[in-house]
């Protein structure tokens, strides 16, 4: 068995996006490295004929982002977007399999956001912002660019290229507002389309409307708003008609479960048709009949399909079934899974299953000694059924215990752990990193994330901090009294909503002799005047600074608020460029801690937004988690 370094984990590649062709026999995937070294990340288009020979080859040689494969029709033509020609400004570009040659089809200044290969194989819909015009070049070069929020904001439009002119025309259609998904109808029929008032994330996924386009024709049709973050778009054919689904965040609050809508076109009678299931859709799959659902469901993913009486389950799988893609006919899926000790890889099979292993992308970590992982059950306080998983020290047991024990919370909240390898650099999946250095890993899933059901996930909405601690603290608890957990060796740890709940433990109870917090939240109020999701934030803390004179509800809910109290030594990473949870986040903390004299650390790292990237600023957040629970738990 071989040791897992540091190295290992952040120097992997891994596969993302695979767009399975209707015929069924050729596959595309993005193949991504785990870091980054430069300023842009490298990707890879890699394509198989999964029929045929089965072998992988790179269709281009560029060192450039690849990204979002997407087949024709007839299956002949695969169209992706790369930013070879010009960094950071991605192109559309056809590859014709057959011969491998790949045709550079647009040079919008702007960049392309999307691409829609449609059912006329003269036409291609694509999602770019405006490009600059002759009056933004000359304010930038002189820099008389001054931001006027509202004005000239960057918004995705929808255009058509013609393929046989290579013109990009721009319908003047919904009213100028930010194109965030297509959808054509299986037939070729008209575009669905998803706008939002902006691409303004705070704003934008509380305005969303739905539209019909004709691209035949160049007109539209409005139907009206649709629940909050709506996406996953996905057409049928019933009895009645058509009906168009997608899936969004169940009314009336911000911060809910998620659920399938369903719109019939001809009544426009719209209905919820996850209602009271003990699980939450993910994402919509189109076919040309009735789609495919998957859902998150507990500690694993059930694949569905949208039948007139309800979601009918056609298999389970492991962990996370994500990235799904299906031929028309819906026989045959390709999709993105794994195991608790094989990392996430391309699966291919019927959607009854079972799936099968197509791709190896990290053959490395063949070999690696891993903690053995097991799911937990257990119950709140209040009787709630929960779950999550515990990783033991690598080639230990339970009988072995009692270990150092660091808890880790998982983001979101809206977020869950499902029983897959967890490796990742994020701190709410770094269990296996930690395991190997002697410690047991336990990874909750309180209420307020997915995978139970609407109302398991609303009910954080107001009282973050609240019963979703609870949870977290009766899990350790049971591990302590199984023999399992040292009390006296606890450590807590979490990134981003995780990072709050670590942040907020500290504040609550000294049982925790180390704490990191990576990303956290510390005051909701700043979080909603600051943060990309500023009304969704304070859903989730119960109130704005603006609603009138405090103390406010999020106060109470706030870690800052409980700084005095704070014993545990706590090392406070976060990125320089955050812009979901801004870094005056941590500074706030850290002045705090030092007013009050707590035992701290705090790390800033440059260009860095949420989500750690640079491969040197991985290795540093690895050694340096370690290291600060060997300082605080070991003997």
């Amino acid at each position: 068995m071989t040791d897992l370094t540091a190295e290992l984990v952040v120097e992997g590649r891994v596969p993302q996006t695979p767009a399975l062709a209707p015929n069924g026999h050729l596959l595309c995937y993005v193949l991504a490295p785990t870091s980054r070294t430069g300023d842009h990340l490298d990707t890879a288009l890699w394509l198989a004929d999964i029929k045929g020979d089965g072998a992988w080859r790179r269709p281009t040689a560029d060192t450039a982002t690849e990204s979002r494969p997407r087949w024709s029709a007839d299956s002949r033509t695969l169209y992706f977007l790369s930013d070879r020609a010009e960094r950071g400004t991605p192109q559309l570009r056809r590859l014709t399999p057959a011969d491998g040659v790949v045709i550079v089809l647009t040079g919008w200044r702007a960049g392309i956001v999307d691409h829609l290969p449609l059912a006329d194989p003269d036409l291609v819909a694509l999602l770019a912002n405006d490009e600059p015009t002759e009056q933004d070049t000359r304010r930038a070069r002189d820099r008389d660019d001054a931001i006027v929020v509202g004005e000239r904001e960057p918004r995705a439009r929808l255009r058509l290229l013609d393929l046989r002119t290579g013109q990009v025309t721009t319908p003047s259609v919904f009213d100028g507002r930010h194109v965030v998904e297509l959808r054509q109808r299986p037939d070729g029929g008209p575009l669905a389309v998803l706008t939002q008032a902006s691409a303004d994330k705070d704003y934008g996924p509380r305005t969303g409307q739905l539209h019909l386009f004709d691209p035949a024709t160049g007109t539209a049709e409005d139907f009206g708003p649709v629940e909050v973050d709506a996406q996953s778009l996905a057409w049928w054919p019933a009895e009645d008609g058509w009906h168009l689904g997608y899936v969004a965040l169940t009314p009336p609050v911000l911060h809910a479960g998620t659920a399938v809508f369903d719109l019939a076109m001809s009544s426009r009678v719209r209905r919820n048709r996850t209602a009271d299931l003990p699980m939450c859709p993910t994402e919509l799959c189109q076919t040309d009949a009735a789609p495919l659902v998957v859902f998150a469901d507990g500690l694993n993913t059930t694949l569905a399909q949208l039948d007139p009486d309800g979601p009918t389950p056609l298999s389970q799988h492991p962990g996370h079934l994500d990235a799904l893609t299906t031929t028309p006919d819906g026989t045959a899926i390709a999709a993105l899974t794994g195991t608790r000790y094989e990392p996430t890889n391309v699966h291919v099979g019927p959607p009854t299953g079972p799936l099968r292993k197509i791709t190896d992308t990290r053959p490395e970590l063949d070999g690696i000694a891993f903690g053995t992982q097991r799911p937990l059950a257990y119950r709140a306080a209040d009787g709630l059924d929960l779950d999550g998983l515990l990783v033991l020290p690598v080639g230990k047991s339970a009988s072995d215990g009692p270990f150092p024990l660091v808890t880790v919370v998982h983001g979101g909240p809206d977020d869950r752990y499902a029983d897959r390898l967890q490796l990742f650099s994020f701190p709410s999946a770094r269990a296996q990193w930690l395991a190997t250095a002697g410690y047991a890993v336990f990874l909750p899933n309180p209420r307020g994330g997915q995978g139970h059901g609407h109302e398991f996930a609303a009910s954080v909405a107001g009282r973050v901090g609240r019963e979703e601690w609870s949870d977290v603290l009766t899990g350790i608890d049971l591990l302590i009294a199984e023999g399992i957990a040292d009390p006296d060796r606890l450590g807590i740890a979490g990134g981003s909503h995780g990072g709050f709940m670590a942040a907020w433990a500290i504040g609550q109870t000294n049982r925790f002799r180390a704490a990191l917090v990576d990303a956290g939240i510390v005051d909701w109020g700043m979080l909603a005047a600051t943060g990309e999701y500023g009304q969704l934030d304070g859903a989730l803390s119960g109130s704005i600074g603006w609603e009138g004179i405090g103390p406010h509800p999020h106060d109470a809910v706030s870690p800052v608020s409980f700084a005095s109290r704070v014993r545990t030594p706590v090392l406070i990473l976060h990125g320089a460029e955050d812009t979901n949870v801004p870094l005056g986040q941590a500074v706030y903390f850290h002045r705090a801690l030092r007013y009050f004299g707590a035992e701290h650390e705090f790390v800033i790292y440059p260009r860095e937004g949420h989500s750690i990237r640079e491969r040197n600023h991985q290795l540093d957040v690895l050694r340096r988690t370690r290291a600060w629970f060997d300082r605080w738990l070991r003997p």
